[in-house]
Order: C-alpha cells, then structure tokens, then sequence
C-alpha cells in the first residue's frame, strides 16, 4: 500500500470497464501533459525521461494514439496555463502517513474535494511538510519473471546497481535510485526482462503497523475514494 495509483497495474489487469478505463484516461493525459510542463516543454520522450515513463505507462494502458499526442500540445497552450501539480499531506486513521499527489487545473476544487474525503473518513489534514520527510524519491521497476528466476533477475538488478529487490508472485520489483532508473530499467530490458512498468515513486522510509482491522479496512476505503478523484494521481502511506 505503500505506493497506490489507479493505473500502476492497468496491464495487468484485464476486466477493466470502459468507464474505469476512461478515468484512468483522464489521468494518464494529465500526467502526460505535467511531465511535459515540468520537463520545460519538452515534447519528445527522448529527451524527457518522465514523459517517456507516463508514455509506457499510457500504451501499456492502450491508450489510443491520439489521445496521448492531445495531452502533449495541451502542454505547449493557453489551456495548460493554470494546470499544476500540487501535493497534500495528512494522517489517517491509526496514524499512518498519507501523502496525495494530484494534478488539476483548479487548485481551489481539487483541495476542497481532496479534504472533504480526509474529513469524511475521520483523516486529518497536515501543513506541507508535515509528512513528506518520512518518504524518499526513488525508481521502481515492476518485472515479470516469465523463464528467468528471482535469483537471475536479482543478481542481474544488483550488478546494476539497484538499491532493493523484492519478489511479490510472478513479478519482481525492483527498487533503484532516482537518477539510475532510466539506465537500470534499458539494461535489463537488453538482458531480455520483460518490464511491466517503470515509475518514480515516494518509499516510506518506516512503515506503521495497524492490528486493527476495521481500521485497516476503513483506511484501504479511504484511499480508494481519494484515488477515485479525477485529479489526483497516486496516493501513498506508510502503512505496512
């Protein structure tokens, strides 16, 4: 739970709605159209490696074509003028950290929807800062184990310098500084891994265990509401 986003598994998952689909949509453009902005209008994925992340991510997803190529010259108009980032901290239940990172073109709506949830589900909402310190920026990259075995992809990720990896099923996460995962994740796609997905994301740097399990449910409630916003973009705790 500790890195959440609506479309982090979309490949993997294949009984996707069309109106989950059109969300998760409306996400993957804004990302598109924040990395472009952040990127200093950059358009061209090989030269702005967020972009080409939320791109794999995008086809990954299937998004049409046209949709991403839409959400890249919203970046260079008048209409991405007053579209941004913003990030919102708090603690919900149990005090478990929550950091939610959106994307909107309305900073005043998005935080009024975004605390209204925190209120609903008993969250407190905290001063920026508050939380971000007890999370650090790193890579991660999600990869399939097909023939190859954790052993293989392990000694394979280490020798790249990977910081952490972890074996979850048929899948291997593997856990990179943030400036190494654009090398880290080519490499292994040339070693013949296959990558799932490839992001930038926030680790908790500890995690809190909640015993409580109608806490733990009210808090997973609690998270899905926030991720079913349109405006934002991942969701993150420290719950372990």
């Amino acid at each position: 739970m500790s890195g959440h986003s609506k479309w982090s598994s979309i490949k993997r998952d294949k009984g996707v709605n069309d109106q989950k689909r059109g969300k998760i949509f409306t996400k993957l453009a804004n990302a598109i159209t924040i990395a472009v902005k952040t990127g200093g209008g950059i358009g061209d994925p090989a030269s702005n490696f967020r972009l080409r992340l939320i791109m794999d991510t995008a086809r990954a997803a299937n998004m049409p074509k046209e949709n991403i190529e839409r959400a890249i010259k919203r970046a260079a108009s008048k209409d991405a003028g007053d579209f941004t980032e913003v990030v919102y901290e708090g603690f919900a239940l149990g005090g478990v950290s929550v950091i939610v990172e959106a994307a909107t073109d309305n900073t005043m709506r998005t935080t009024s929807e975004v605390k209204s949830i925190f209120n609903k589900a008993g969250a407190s909402f905290g001063q920026p800062g508050s939380v971000a310190y007890q999370f650090k920026h790193v890579g991660r990259i999600v990869t399939n184990k097909n023939e190859k075995s954790f052993d293989d992809i392990f000694s394979l990720a280490v020798d790249l310098g990977a910081e952490d990896i972890e074996e979850v099923g048929d899948e291997v996460f593997v856990y990179t500084p943030l400036q190494e995962l654009a090398k880290v994740k080519d490499a292994l796609v040339a070693a013949g891994v296959e990558v799932i997905e490839a992001e930038l994301i926030r680790e908790p740097i500890m995690t809190v265990a909640v015993e409580d399990q109608d806490k733990i449910t009210r808090i997973e409630n609690f998270i899905n509401t926030l991720e079913d916003l349109d405006d934002v973009q991942k969701v993150y705790t420290n719950l372990q």
